[in-house]
């Protein structure tokens, strides 16, 4: 594949997504292990559920593909939603809901602005469904005619 250089909104886009993602990937353990450890769950159930999922898009946005970016906004929801949660469940907590927010707000929009630039940057298209739709009727009529 021959290297295709990122324009500046490109690289700041990734930055975006890259401080989101190992923000979230330093503080989700730190503070489930660490800062407020909990009796209710199991050390294996924490990571699973909190740490697990960020390791997930790791191998794709190491070798830097667009793909991996968009998708792994799929997961930086459960951050999303869970920060929202902490903070109007538990304000003693606060400063790491937070914490959380931010990194998973930089992440999602910095994931979501890196894909669409850098997928246009290397030609890459996601197919409409009206143009799937509509290859899929004439490719229906040359087997009916």
């Amino acid at each position: 594949m021959t290297h295709i250089t990122k324009s500046k909104i490109t690289q700041k886009y990734q930055r975006m997504a890259l401080v989101g993602y190992v923000g979230l990937l330093i503080l989700m353990p730190t503070w489930m292990f660490l800062i407020s450890p909990t009796e209710q769950y199991s050390n294996g159930f924490i990571f699973t559920f909190y740490v697990l999922p960020l390791l997930l898009p790791l191998k794709g946005i190491i070798q830097d593909k667009p793909y991996t970016y968009a998708w792994a906004n799929f997961i930086v929801m459960i951050y999303f939603i869970h920060s929202l949660t902490m903070i109007w469940i538990t304000p003693e907590q606060l400063i790491w809901a937070l914490l959380e927010l931010a990194f998973a707000t930089s992440m999602f929009i910095g994931c979501t602005y890196y894909a669409r630039h850098r997928g246009q940057e290397l030609g890459l298209k996601i197919r409409k469904l009206k143009d799937d739709l509509a290859d899929e009727k004439a490719a229906h009529q040359s087997t009916k005619d």
